[in-house]
Order: structure tokens, then C-alpha cells, then sequence
């Protein structure tokens, strides 16, 4: 409940199961209605949502009458690009009478992995949010190239809370918790309500992608956990069957809590220094080391020199003159262009090179110190 309730940024991701009735295809709206009610409550107490919504698929085979039972990849994308537009439309209306913008986002694994198209989607999100939006997300499954498996939004949303730097990925499912078997099949299986390592023992509680306990999706909520803690962000697997889901967790209704080790913050910075090998090199002023040293970005004017050949979203070492790294983060701009600006001021960037970049080189939330 605290951590929830301190979470400055919450991705929600929720199963299709919740927001599409099974029997008639259609969207669950009242217990949309009372979800978006819970989104306006996080808003109000001043934390900022995405969603992650699975559904499309499901929306969509109803509206084309598609048999039940597994749909062939190409029926699953053409079902999915029906049921997009009604799943948009539905947060869109449910949302906009409660004075909230929505925004709609695909993403394909693809966009999470590869620099460039990561950091557009990242910087997409983060200027949403500072508008004041909700995202809601899904993944592009009209062009998917693999078989569209169910859970697949858990590990997207889990991808999200990374890029996002989110404090806390909240599961909504069809069961409360995690538990040491299945439940159904085990009288004797035992709720857990707090996980702060995933040991082999905990994986295998989660049985494996043949049994009844992860068809529901245990395995890939596991993978999604791990994926939100090595981020920082704390997890939570919960009940999403009730009216107001959120609010249930608030009030401490059952449910299993990941636990994070690191913040967003602190686990981004230890990725920056010690994950990412650098493609190149940035020497800086004495002026700008000791801005550095402050928490500041790292503007183009403090810039002296530029070496190797390095991409926008890559990792740099920053040096100060005479060649000892002080810091590495992620450039803002190919070489070229870093070198076009180097020495200038930010307002001068766009005339330089011919459109209006970004102020900083290096801005600060991308870098990390690394001198002792």
C-alpha cells in the first residue's frame, strides 16, 4: 500500500480477460468506468499513469466473428487491428469524461531493444506525460513477426516501466497474488504476499510454460518482475476483478509485492556506468566538470573536444582536459553533429544544424558520475 501510494510514476498493465467479457466479446464498460476512476484518483494525488491494455485481439475477433479457439497469426493481426480502434476509443471516452487526454502508443519489443527507436518512444512518453496525458499502450501486434503468445503485455509493460523510469508496474489479473503452486490444483498452496528475491525456488513455484498454473501467466509475470526490478520499480501481481482495482490495492486487499532493491533512478545510473560500452569519447572544460559535479546536464558550450564515432542514444566517457574520465552517459546526438555544436551555445544549435535539437549534449538524468 505504501509503495503504491509513494510511486511518483505507476504503470498499470491489465489482461483482457478483465476489460473483455469472455462469453459476448464485448467491453467490460463499468468496470472500465471504475478503473478510470481510479487513473483520475492517482492524477489527483499527483502520480502519473501509463497504461499498458491488452484486449484488442479479443475485441476484435468479435467484431469479425472469428471462430473461438486459437486464431492462425494473420487472423490474430487482423483482429487486432479492428479491435485497436475500439480499445482506443474506449479509454479515449472513459477517460475524456473525467477531463482526461489519452494517447495511443504501439510499441513492438523491437522499439524497447534498439537504441534509436527506444529513445524516441521514451522521450514520446515522457513529453506526454508532461502534458498532462495518458498513455495507453499496447503492442503492435498488426505487424508482429512471432506468434502472438498470451502474457506478452507483461513482459511489454514491464519493458515500459524501465523506459519509463517508473517507480512501481502493477499486474492486474485474474488471480491475487502469487502462490506457492496453483491454487486450483493444490488445497495446500500458500500465498505470498512479498518476494524480495527470485531464487530457482520461486521459479519453480511458477511451474512451467506446459502447466495450468502459467497458462494464467505466472511465468512471464515472473520475467516481467525481474525486468522491473533490475529498473528499480517495485511489481505488484493483484486481483483486477473488482470495480475499483487500484483502490482495492490501496486498501490493502491480497496481493503479492516484487521488491525492488534500487530506485528507477539509482538502477538507470549503475546501467549507464556499467553496462554500456561506450562508443566514444567527450572532453569538457573545467567550467563544465564543475557543473557536472552539481547535477547539471552537460550543454554543448563546455564541450572542447569529440572523438570516435558514436550514434544519438549510445554511451560516451566524458573526459575533462587531460584525459580522465569523470562521468559516462548517453549522447544526445550522432558525432557529427556533437561536433558541429561543440564550443556553442544551445540557442544556436538549430541554426547550426538546421533544426532545433536538443539543449543539452548529455542531459543530466543520462549521465553519471564515475570519478572516485
Amino acid at each position: 500500500m505504501t509503495r503504491l501510494a509513494q510511486a511518483k510514476r505507476v504503470v498499470i498493465k491489465i489482461g483482457s480477460t478483465l476489460l473483455v467479457d469472455r462469453d459476448t466479446g464485448r467491453l467490460r464498460q463499468s468496470w472500465l468506468e471504475g478503473l478510470a476512476d481510479d487513473l483520475i484518483d492517482l492524477r489527483r494525488d499527483g502520480t502519473e499513469v501509463l497504461v499498458v491494455s491488452s484486449g484488442a485481439i479479443a475485441l476484435g475477433r468479435a467484431a469479425l466473428g472469428l471462430p473461438e479457439g486459437p486464431l492462425k497469426l494473420d487472423q490474430a493481426q487482423a483482429a487486432a487491428a479492428v479491435g485497436q480502434i475500439v480499445l482506443a476509443g474506449a479509454y479515449r471516452d472513459t477517460l475524456g469524461a473525467r477531463d482526461a487526454s489519452t494517447a495511443q502508443v504501439l510499441l513492438t519489443l523491437g522499439d524497447t531493444e534498439e537504441r534509436r527507436r527506444y529513445l524516441n518512444a521514451r522521450n514520446t512518453i515522457n513529453t506526454l506525460l508532461r502534458l498532462g496525458a495518458i498513455p495507453v499502450i499496447n503492442e503492435n501486434d498488426t505487424v508482429a513477426t512471432a506468434e502472438i503468445r498470451y502474457g506478452d503485455n507483461d513482459r511489454l509493460a514491464a519493458r515500459v516501466c524501465s523506459m519509463a523510469s517508473a517507480d512501481c508496474l502493477v499486474l492486474l489479473s485474474d488471480v491475487d497474488g502469487f502462490y506457492t503452486a496453483a491454487p486450483e490444483a493444490d488445497a495446500k498452496a500458500r500465498h505470498i504476499p512479498e518476494i524480495n528475491r527470485i531464487t530457482p525456488e520461486i521459479e519453480a513455484m511458477a511451474g512451467d510454460a506446459g502447466t495450468e498454473h502459467s497458462t494464467g501467466g505466472m511465468v512471464t509475470k515472473l520475467a516481467a518482475a525481474r525486468i522491473a526490478r533490475g529498473a528499480g520499480a517495485h511489481m505488484v501481481i493483484a486481483d483486477g476483478k473488482t470495480d475499483r482495482p487500484i483502490s482495492a490495492i490501496a486498501n490493502g486487499a491480497r496481493c503479492t509485492w516484487f521488491v525492488a532493491g534500487d530506485t528507477p533512478a539509482a538502477a538507470r545510473k549503475k546501467w549507464i556506468a556499467a553496462s554500456l560500452e561506450p562508443h566514444g569519447s567527450i572532453t569538457i572544460d573545467a567550467g563544465a566538470a564543475t557543473a557536472l559535479g552539481k547535477g547539471n546536464s552537460l550543454l554543448p558550450a563546455g564541450v572542447v573536444a569529440i572523438a570516435g564515432k558514436f550514434n544519438r542514444g549510445d554511451a560516451v566517457i566524458v573526459c575533462s582536459i587531460g584525459d580522465r574520465e569523470i562521468a559516462r552517459g548517453l549522447v544526445a546526438y550522432d558525432h557529427s553533429d556533437a561536433a558541429a555544436i561543440s564550443g556553442r551555445k544551445s540557442g544556436e544549435i538549430a541554426a547550426i544544424l538546421g533544426y532545433p535539437g536538443r539543449s543539452a549534449l548529455i542531459h543530466r538524468d543520462d549521465l553519471v558520475l564515475t570519478e572516485s
